[in-house]
This record gives C-alpha cells, structure tokens and sequence, in this order.
C-alpha cells in the first residue's frame, strides 16, 4: 500500500483509544492532520486514554493533531469541532465514524435510557457527523466516509439477543447504504467491520479480559484495512461493507499471525465478531469460531 494520506485531513469520532486511535496513527505516519473527536477529557478509570494523550501519540508518530471535546448527540458539539477542524486544516477529507456504544441485553433488560443512547451515539451520530462534515468533503480530492458498522446481515440470530443495540449498529450501516448512493461519484461512503473480535480495552473491560483478548486480534488490523480504503478512488471505491481480512488479502497480506499477538497458540480459532455472515466466514481460510 502506497502512502496516500499524507496531508490529508481527517475527523475521528471516537479517537481517543482503541480502533479510532489505531486508525488516526496509521494516517499520521504518512503525516496526515487527525482531529480528535471524543468526550474523554479525563483518564476513565478502567479504560486509558483522552483526546490529549492521543494527540501525542499522533504527532510522535508524525501527523498532526487537533484534540476535541466532542458529545456525538449534540448537535453543536460537532458543528463547533467539524468548523474547528476546518479552519486548523484548511479543509476536511475523510470522516471516520467510529464511536460507538453498546449493551447486549435482551428486550426487557435493556433500559429506555441505554437504548436512545445506543441509537443517539451509534445511528444519529453517524448521521449528524457526515452531514456537517459532508460541505468539506464535498470541496475535497478523493473524500472519503468511513463508518465502523457490519454488512447488513438481517439473519434473525442478529437481533434475538440484544434487537436494541442491533438496530443501533445497522443504522449506522443504514447510513453507507443510503448515502453511499446520494453521493455516488462525489464522495466514497463505505463501511468496515472486523471478521474477529478486536482487543480493546473495553472489551477487555466489558465482555472477558485477558481471556477473551487472547483470542483478538488487535485493533492494527482496522487500522490498516481503514488505510487501504481510505486510499482509494471515490469512482472505485463506494457502497461497500467490507470486512477488514478480506481488504487486506485484496491487498496482498498472507500473514495475519503479528494481528494477533495475544495468542497462546496460533493454531487455535480466534473469536468471531457479530453481525458477520455465514458465507464470509466459509471463505476465511482462518479459524474463526462463529458468535452464533
């Protein structure tokens, strides 16, 4: 993969740790600006990281940073930091719609206030945050939306253990396959989605710790994937959900075994992430052990 995002300006949601971090430090080492666009201003007690700590680790790495206190269900919030962004940078590029939040609770478990923010940060937010920054991309070369959402799988094993935050998530995707076509030769609209589980620290946190994490695969994995997207044409490169193994052997990669360091034993089948479908895990030459 060629270095193409060199002076490229992106918008980060959820940037501060994991995924979104992994994905603005594989843009700044071909030195690309990366606004920071997250709530954590103050290190959270079981998982690292604020927007100033990664705006370190960006500009170690050889970008530029623009940290943000950003809310995703506000409206102004993201009006003020998608103008900011502009302003720093003389423009905006390429939006990442990665924050996200989760539950996974059946109907009656799930309160009402878990499941508007699950649906205000996950769907709405990712509607809110291409529709301010789309102005910018419009003015752009090769502008790209990028949202972290899973192929519209409607298999009914999807939504039977947690509908809310499915509805959530596909709503997200609802918003590559819409705007994907709305703006089809102007601006890339894609998705991603991991085809194993990720360790990040609120997986460790929330679904397993060290156990769980030793059968991940690390958040380099989107972040290279997201790179290899990011780097294509608009005209050759819209409307797809694609998953982050199937990017990167298209690109060439054999060996996945430095994605999953955490591995006691390589021979043994990582964990499968939601929301992929059957037929992408017949084709994976990996072991995968499915979520259902």
């Amino acid at each position: 993969m060629s270095a193409s995002l060199a002076g490229k300006t992106l918008f980060i949601t959820g940037a501060s740790r994991g995924i979104g971090l992994a994905i603005a430090l594989r843009a700044a080492r071909d030195g690309a600006n990366v606004a920071i666009a997250a709530k954590t201003v103050e290190p959270h007690k079981y998982l690292p990281g604020t927007i100033y700590t990664a705006a370190k680790e960006i500009e170690a790495a050889g970008g530029r940073a623009l940290p943000l206190v950003v809310d995703v269900r506000d409206e102004a919030s993201v009006r003020q930091a998608v103008e900011a962004t502009a302003q720093a940078f003389g423009g905006i590029d390429i939006c990442v719609n990665n924050a996200s939040a989760i539950q996974l609770t059946g109907t009656l478990a799930t309160e009402m206030k878990r499941y508007d923010l699950m649906n205000q940060v996950n769907a709405r937010g990712t509607f809110l945050c291409s529709k301010l920054t789309l102005p910018h991309l419009l003015k752009a070369s090769n502008p790209h939306i990028l949202n972290l959402a899973p192929p519209l799988d409607l298999d009914p094993k999807w939504f039977a253990h947690h509908v809310a935050y499915t509805i959530a998530k596909f709503g997200m995707s609802l918003c590559t396959l819409g705007m994907a076509a709305e703006f089809k030769g102007k601006v890339a609209v894609n998705s991603l989605w991991p085809i194993t589980a990720i360790d990040t620290a609120a997986v460790r946190f929330a679904l397993g710790g060290d156990a769980m994490a030793a059968e991940c695969r690390t958040p380099d994995i989107l972040a290279d994937a997201a790179y290899a997207i990011l780097s294509r044409p608009v005209a050759d490169c819209s409307g797809n959900f694609f998953i982050d193994e199937e990017v990167l052997r298209a690109e060439g990669v054999a060996d996945f075994s430095p994605y999953s360091p955490g591995s006691i034993d390589q021979a043994q089948p990582l964990q499968g992430d939601f929301f992929v479908p059957d037929a992408v895990f017949d084709r994976s030459p990996t072991k995968i052990k499915r979520a259902f």
